[in-house]
């Protein structure tokens, strides 16, 4: 690892060439106005069609506090906000969209929260620029949807401009379109976070990259995320649960259809209770068979990575045990 600084501004970026040299200037003259702190700046260009790339080296190559990825490809911005997480050398990572409608004079507010203890510091548009019926009607209901599933409650889950100190991000692996659902991640870490007010401009260039048609993916991200969040080390608890529930209908119905046939001569050959029945029953064997081998994934998974299954804030006492000779020595023995 490189030295660290005391934070980095990571930015992704995709067709933002109108962008980037004012978001620049705003970004280092907020950064400047920070006393006492090293700062950087990370510009991941991801896999961009136009000047974006050109423009970001001409800045680069003036600025010695610039740094800039360059992707081979359109990823997404998930992998660009990766990408930047990886070669940034903040002991608090800040990021931020490229569009220039997140306000840069914002990031002094967002140190000072993490100043105050929190781990992570999230934006809320509260006074969002965008259009209602396309844009903000449908984050509105996205983000109550995923306080809801998720169980940490945000009134802007949508919003870019974060703030998170190091070792929050180090323990989070991004895929997907997962990068709006940090906090949420986070949150089974047990790391504290608070929302701020952040002020939200217009796009001044360029058009917007969202559109409708991610709120499939977001929905299907939201549920790997429930499932991470709730079941990641227990696996068979809701495969197995479901099995369960499901065997149990299956033989009750079962039951029911044998007692009708027995005791009051009601013919099964022509009722589709009984096909469901058997339906069930299998399904929910197979449940609880899925649940079993996905606890030896989990199991092979963390074993094989040596992967945490807890996250220790801090100890008290004694950081250093007592070598085997002061131990001794201790005992009397020569």
């Amino acid at each position: 690892m490189e030295n660290l600084v005391d934070f980095s501004v990571v930015v992704p970026l995709y067709n933002e060439e109108e962008n980037v040299q004012i978001l620049h200037e705003e970004i280092r003259s907020v950064l400047a106005s920070v006393p006492g702190q090293q700062s950087e700046i990370v510009f991941v260009d991801d896999g961009s069609s136009d000047n974006t790339l050109a423009r970001l080296a001409a800045i680069q190559h003036q600025d010695p506090n610039v740094r800039v990825v360059s992707l081979r490809r359109n990823f997404g911005q998930t992998a660009a906000m990766a990408a930047g997480f990886d070669h940034a050398r903040g002991a608090v990572i800040i990021t931020m969209d490229g569009d220039l409608q997140n306000d840069p004079r914002d990031i002094p507010k967002m140190l000072a929260k993490l100043d105050e203890g929190y781990d992570v510091v999230t934006g809320w548009r509260f006074d969002r620029q965008d259009a209602y019926l396309s844009r903000r009607l449908p984050s509105q209901m996205a983000n109550r949807l995923i306080s809801w599933v998720t169980g940490v409650s945000l009134h802007d889950y949508g919003c870019t401009l974060k703030a998170f100190r190091r070792e929050v991000i180090e323990n989070i692996n991004l895929y997907g379109e997962m990068h709006r659902f940090i906090p949420a991640i986070a949150s089974g870490m047990g790391i504290s976070f608070t929302e701020i007010k952040v002020n939200h401009r217009a796009r001044r260039f360029g058009s917007s990259k969202y559109g409708i048609s991610r709120t499939i993916r977001v929905v299907l991200d939201l549920i790997t995320v429930k499932f991470l969040l709730s079941y990641a080390t227990r696996p068979l608890h809701v495969f197995g649960t479901l099995g369960i529930v499901s065997s149990f209908l299956g033989f009750f119905t079962a039951l029911v259809l044998v007692i009708q046939r027995q005791f009051f001569g009601i013919g099964l050959s022509d009722r589709p209770l009984l096909l469901l029945s058997v339906l069930l029953i299998f399904l929910g064997i197979q449940f609880i068979t899925i649940g079993l081998l996905a606890e030896l994934v989990v199991r092979t998974y963390h074993e094989s990575q040596k992967k945490p299954i807890y996250y220790v804030r801090k100890v008290l006492g004694d950081s250093v045990e007592k070598s085997a000779e002061q131990q001794a020595g201790e005992n009397g023995a020569p």
